[in-house]
């Protein structure tokens, strides 16, 4: 797994419409449910993975522009080495953005709440998280965040073309982590 960075999140309660009685609530990596702390491309101070390096540049970046982070939670993320092509049904190789500088931070304490698969048709930022987004959770098993509870299960359910009729990709599958604020 690759460190990618950090998210500030408001987090959402299970909506009415998302039929999976197991989920409390939504820890997905895209914004659709759970939305990012703001529009933060605006700012331009994102990574090449379009996350954020440190929590401390989320923060500076809030102070800045007199951002509201008292109701978001913080997130680090991990992704897995390849993304998946659902059309040619294989695994490719992808790359952060070179024309932004990453140099990840590693959080001292993490807490692992799980897997999400994520589309990035537009190889930019998170587009969609399919188990949310598209209510796949109502179909295949998760846990309360609306995880995945590991990278193999991810990855079977890919390549089993479970998330085929959901959000076009390439899919990539994060770790999702919540970490403290400091």
């Amino acid at each position: 797994m690759i460190p990618v960075g950090y998210m500030a999140k408001r987090i959402k309660v299970r909506p009415d419409w998302l039929n999976a009685s197991g989920v409390e609530d939504i820890y997905s990596v895209s914004g659709c449910i759970s939305e990012d702390f703001t529009d933060y491309i605006n700012y331009w101070k994102h990574n090449g993975y379009w996350f954020f390096d440190s929590p401390d540049i989320i923060k500076q970046l809030a102070k800045d522009n007199s951002l509201d982070l008292t109701a978001t939670k913080l997130f680090f993320y991990e992704v897995y080495e390849f993304q998946f092509d659902d059309v040619e049904c294989r695994w490719e190789t992808f790359q952060p953005e070179a024309s932004f500088t990453t140099q990840v931070a590693m959080p001292r304490d993490k807490t692992l709440d799980g897997y999400d698969v994520v589309t990035f048709y537009v190889r930019t930022k998170a587009e969609c998280s399919p188990l949310s987004c598209n209510s796949l959770a109502t179909m295949v098993e998760t846990n309360p965040r609306c995880l995945l509870t590991s990278v193999d299960q991810a990855k079977e359910l890919l390549e089993e073309g479970k998330f085929n009729d959901a959000e076009p990709g390439p899919h990539r599958i994060f770790a999702v982590y919540s970490v403290a604020w400091s």
